[in-house]
Formats: structure tokens, C-alpha cells, sequence
């Protein structure tokens, strides 16, 4: 079923980029990379490291994420087939990780500009102190003119091989950089759709206003070459920047053509608009984008949601019916209503065990109940982002 028009439209895939000097986040797949044995493809990494010094001149930045390692691994090792098991993907992305990088050391030095690499996990992005340090280092590379080359830690990582083939990391460090725009490199056009029921063409979304149920749907059956996991982190990894005020763009990375376009500030893909004209603190893009994925939750009844939306209010215990998941205090939890629609994000001041403890109470009951009352609010206003 197509959406409707107010979330979705198809009448031109063209569009031009009015970015100010600022940060593009550019996140290219392995498909897009890799040939066909899956070694790194040298026209395709210089095709994206001659755009990127091309931008860097006109006085942006620009921060590459970059899957590939597996499929390094994979060509180097000579497998004919997928890993199935976790410690067959860790080892080949160990393997392939150096010569990854050194392929892109190769493809830069023919522009005399110089990479670093860094690797990431979910963890280190959901730890304020772990994103700060991060944050700061890929900030003064930028400010040096080195190129930084990020990569999930596939050789640590557990759920983070299993997340979307970077495609969310790279939409958490586009929010997390407060970058101009998230330009997504698949081996597709973009967002595909059917004309009309039944028929088997499809045709590219050029663009989504916002990522809805219906949006999400589009990319049920064999749509797009990606199958459904591959363009379904795409868009989640859209909703995520969007959100946060960031616009992103699905282009087709093995098309020579989208570059010569690009090199023009312009693009045939999908674009999906940002959600938010409102300025956001680091502190917000911060929150916002931690709690992607989570399932930590406090569901609120309709007083305390109108406190928040309407009043400005913090979250005071007395406002909470349901503590769900596990949390520790500092850590990002939705706010949800009562229908269970997230409407805020924020920091919890309590763990979860606590929070169950105090839920319903007035905030005067606290010390009464846990014997210590560090905060009158379960999430201070300070500490939360109505979205």
C-alpha cells in the first residue's frame, strides 16, 4: 500500500544539496565497496575519496562510515560463503579491517590527504563520557583535515554486527556531530514502491516527509536487491537523523553518475526531510539519539504528559504508572502515554529497580520509601527532550 501524499512523494528523485560548511556524514555498505569476491573495489573507494576531498575544498567535512571489513575478510580467506556463526564474523572482520583501512590510506593518498580510523560499539555512543571522548577526537581530526574512517568493532561487538550493516551507527554519529545531512551509499536508487497494487515495476520515492508505518511497509517483499533487513535499518538509521533535525539522502553508490551529480551539489535518490526546524543543544542530540533502539520506558498518565508537552514540566514520580525495562541513573528512558506513544526522552535520576518503588507517589513520599531522596523528579526538565 503507497502512504499518503503528506508522507511520501514521487514526483522528482533530483535534489540539490544547499549544505553550509559543516559535517556530511557519508555511509557507504559493503555491497557498495566491495568487488565481487568481496576485496575492497579501488574505482569505488576512489570515486568516494575524490568526492570528499571535492567537498573538503569547498570548506566541509566529511566523515566517512564505512562497512567492509567481513567481506575483506572474506576475500582475503578466500570463503565462498556468509559467516553464520558470531566468532566466524569477529575473526573475518579482524582479519579485514587492516587491509579495509589500507585501502582507503591508498585511495586518500592520491589526493594527499590523510585518514584515521576509528572503531566504535553501541556502548561507546550510549555513554556520555565514552561519546564525549569519541566526539572530541573525530572534531579535531576534522579541524587537522584528516579524514576520519569509522567502523563498528565487529571484533568485540555483539549486537553491533547484527545492527543494520552500519547504517545505524552511521545516523547516531551524524545526530551525535550535529552534521548538515546523512548521505546513505546503497546499490540501489533509493527508496523503491509499487506504481499500483499488484504490479511488479517499482518506482523510486523521491521523497519522505516523514518515516511512518507506511513508509516502513514499502519495504516488505523483494522490493529492493537490499531484502527487507538491508533497507529496513536504512530507514531506521533516516528516522533516527530526521528526528534530530538532520536531513538524509538514499543514493546509489555503484552508479558513477550520482557522483558526477554530487560533484554538481545535487543527487537522484530518495530524500527523507528533517523533522525539526528547532536549534537542538549537543546535550539533546545527544539524548535523542542514545535512546535509539532502547526499551527502557516510563509510560505516564495524561496529567503528567500535558505537564511535560504543554507545562514544561519535569517528570515527578506521582505521574508514572509503568517502569519498563532495566535502567541505571544517568541512563536515556522513553517517556511514553498511556495508548504507549513515545512522545519525550531523558535521564533518569533513579535506577528502575527504584523507579517501580516511587512510581505514583508524591515526590514528599520518596525519602519515606527509599530512605534517601536524591531528586524530587523521576527526569528533571533540564535532562529531556519532548520529540
Amino acid at each position: 500500500m503507497i502512504p499518503p501524499e503528506k508522507s511520501f512523494s514521487a514526483d522528482s528523485s533530483l535534489h540539490r544539496l544547499d549544505l553550509p560548511k559543516g559535517i556530511v556524514v557519508l555511509k557507504a555498505g559493503s555491497a557498495v565497496l566491495s568487488d565481487a569476491k568481496g576485496n575492497p573495489d579501488p574505482s569505488a573507494l576512489d570515486r568516494i575519496a575524490n568526492l570528499s576531498v571535492a567537498w573538503m575544498e569547498k570548506g566541509r567535512s566529511v566523515v566517512l562510515v564505512s562497512s567492509g571489513a567481513i567481506a575483506a575478510g572474506r576475500g582475503i580467506l578466500g570463503w565462498t560463503r556468509r559467516p553464520r556463526l558470531l566468532p566466524e564474523k569477529q575473526a573475518l572482520a579482524a582479519t579485514g579491517q587492516s587491509h579495509l583501512m589500507l585501502s582507503w590510506i591508498r585511495a586518500f593518498s592520491r589526493y594527499n590527504r590523510q585518514v584515521a580510523q576509528i572503531l566504535l560499539t553501541r556502548e561507546d555512543m550510549d555513554d556520555r563520557r565514552r561519546y564525549l571522548n569519541a566526539r572530541y577526537t573525530v572534531e579535531k581530526l576534522v579541524e587537522w583535515g584528516v579524514v576520519p574512517i569509522i567502523n563498528e568493532n565487529d571484533t568485540t561487538a555483539v549486537e553491533e554486527i547484527e545492527f543494520g550493516d552500519n547504517d545505524i551507527l552511521a545516523a547516531l554519529v551524524a545526530v551525535k556531530l550535529q552534521a548538515q545531512l546523512l548521505l546513505i551509499l546503497t546499490t540501489v536508487d533509493g527508496l523503491l514502491a509499487m506504481d499500483r497494487a499488484g504490479e511488479r515495476s517499482p518506482r523510486l520515492v523521491g521523497r519522505v516527509e516523514r518515516v511512518t508505518a507506511e513508509i516502513e511497509g514499502l519495504v516488505n517483499g523483494d522490493v529492493s536487491s537490499l531484502g527487507r533487513g538491508g533497507m529496513s535499518s536504512k530507514l531506521k538509521a533516516a528516522r533516527i537523523a530526521t528526528r534530530a533535525g538532520i536531513p538524509a539522502i538514499l543514493a546509489n553508490g555503484r552508479n558513477p553518475g550520482v557522483f558526477n551529480q554530487l560533484h554538481q551539489d545535487c543527487v537522484r535518490g530518495t530524500l527523507f526531510a528533517a523533522q525539526t526546524a528547532r536549534r537542538l543543544s549537543r546535550r539533546d542530540h545527544w539524548m535523542l539519539s542514545a535512546r535509539a533502539g532502547r526499551s527502557r520506558r516510563l509510560v505516564v498518565d495524561d496529567g503528567a504528559r500535558r505537564a511535560l508537552i504543554e507545562g514544561k514540566k519535569s517528570l515527578l514520580p506521582a505521574g508514572i504508572v509503568q517502569v519498563l525495562g532495566r535502567f541505571s541513573p544517568g541512563d536515556v528512558v522513553d517517556i511514553a502515554d498511556l495508548s504507549g506513544r513515545v512522545f519525550a526522552c531523558g535521564l533518569a535520576n533513579y535506577d528502575s529497580d527504584d523507579m517501580n518503588r516511587i512510581r505514583g507517589l508524591r515526590s514528599s513520599q520518596i525519602a519515606g520509601v527509599l530512605g534517601r531522596k536524591p531528586y524530587d523528579e523521576a527526569v528533571h526538565r533540564d535532562n529531556l527532550v519532548v520529540l
